[in-house]
């Protein structure tokens, strides 16, 4: 159950705080890594809990629509813009207490990720280079190379919307699964506050390395342990290899990542994915195929798009699938949103044509869909 939470024992800011700043037909696109979507009625910069809570009770009061930002690296914004308030979350605090962790929602992740394998813990060193803020990690249950942030949360800290007060909710009522949460599946209910984490004191050594690709490029097995600074470093070479580390003169990293989620299917869908594979591709092909709970398959979203005939690059205006990664959608640069949704539109239907799956978009898209 949630419970209640006072301010008693917040950890102290670690810079000193200005006021809420407040703009009007504010640009949005630089807020985001996709640098696209067109402007907000008005745009609110809070860099404390307090502040946050303000302006999402002021909204709400008024019936203002909201829209909460904090890296950018997950939001589709249409050309026109947000009819609403738009709310930055810049908060900051970062407290290390033993193996336990604070992060306040508006912390960059990456950075909050490279301070902890400096002080020698384990547990999040496989999300290293992942954009965005931490609040926006358990909404998604950020995931990447073997690790997700569903195995260190211990609470979240989120102000409810609908109870009007701040809870704590424990990782047991936070429903995480793949790329997914109770705050995902309630999105106006819960701003995100902090967020609280159990890491690993194991030496120096990170967790037991548990995906294939990080194990080959640190020369291991799987399941065992290497220095943090390795795995973390491992991690970020792998990503910006695929377009997936930040780099502004670089127009793959001009994107949300991956774009869309790996499919789940039950048995009977995974069956008959199965069979409409062996029929296009020939019975020798056999298409990516990783156990996700009793009954149920996961497979590869970037397997199928790149199997549908969009390859890397593919595409001939501004927003094409990245050269690097064929699970990135980017803007070349000059790119509206719906050519990206036109980009995505087509691969989505392309998929499903080919293979019977249609790919679900990772996302949150705002004033726009699929």
């Amino acid at each position: 159950m949630a419970v209640r939470m006072g301010s008693k024992g917040e950890p102290a800011p670690s810079r000193t705080l200005v006021p809420v700043q407040e703009l009007h037909d504010a640009p949005l696109a630089p807020l985001t890594t996709f640098r696209l979507g067109g402007p907000a009625d008005r745009l609110i910069t809070a860099t404390t809990d307090a502040e946050v809570i303000a302006a999402v009770r002021e909204a709400d009061d008024s019936g203002t629509p909201l829209l909460l930002i904090g890296g950018g690296s997950n939001l589709v914004i249409g050309d026109k813009g947000f009819a609403g308030t738009a709310l930055v979350v810049a908060t900051e605090g970062f407290s290390l207490d033993g193996t336990r962790l604070e992060l306040a929602a508006g912390e960059v992740w990456t950075d909050a990720v490279a301070r902890v394998v400096e002080a020698g813990l384990g547990g999040i060193e496989c999300l290293a280079g992942i954009p965005g803020s931490a609040g926006a990690t358990p909404i998604q249950n950020v995931g990447a190379y073997g690790q997700e942030v569903a195995s260190t949360v211990t609470e979240v800290v989120a102000y409810d919307r609908v109870a009007r007060e701040t809870v704590t909710l424990p990782n047991a009522d936070c429903a995480f699964s793949y790329r997914h949460s109770r705050f995902k599946a309630d999105p106006g209910r819960y701003v995100v506050l902090r967020v609280r984490f159990a890491l690993e004191d194991a030496d120096g050594m990170s967790a037991p390395v548990r995906y294939a690709e990080t194990a080959r490029t640190l020369g291991v097995g799987v399941g065992e342990r290497v220095p943090l600074a390795a795995a973390r470093e491992a991690v970020l070479k792998l990503r910006a290899g695929k377009g997936m580390v930040l780099d502004p003169e670089d127009h793959d990293t001009w994107s949300a990542g991956s774009f869309f989620t790996n499919p789940i299917l039950t048995d009977e869908a995974f069956a008959a994915f199965r069979a409409r594979v062996e029929a296009r591709l020939g019975a020798g092909v056999v298409p990516p195929a990783y156990p996700a709970g009793d009954g149920y398959t996961k497979t590869s979203a970037a397997w199928l798009i790149d199997r549908a005939g969009f390859t890397k690059g593919y595409g001939t205006g501004p927003a094409r699938i990245s050269t690097k990664h064929t699970l990135a959608l980017t803007n070349r640069g000059g790119a509206t949103t719906e050519d990206l949704l036109a980009l995505a539109r087509e691969v989505v239907a392309g998929v499903r044509d080919a293979f019977g799956i249609t790919l679900v978009n990772e996302p949150v898209t705002v004033g726009v869909s699929l």
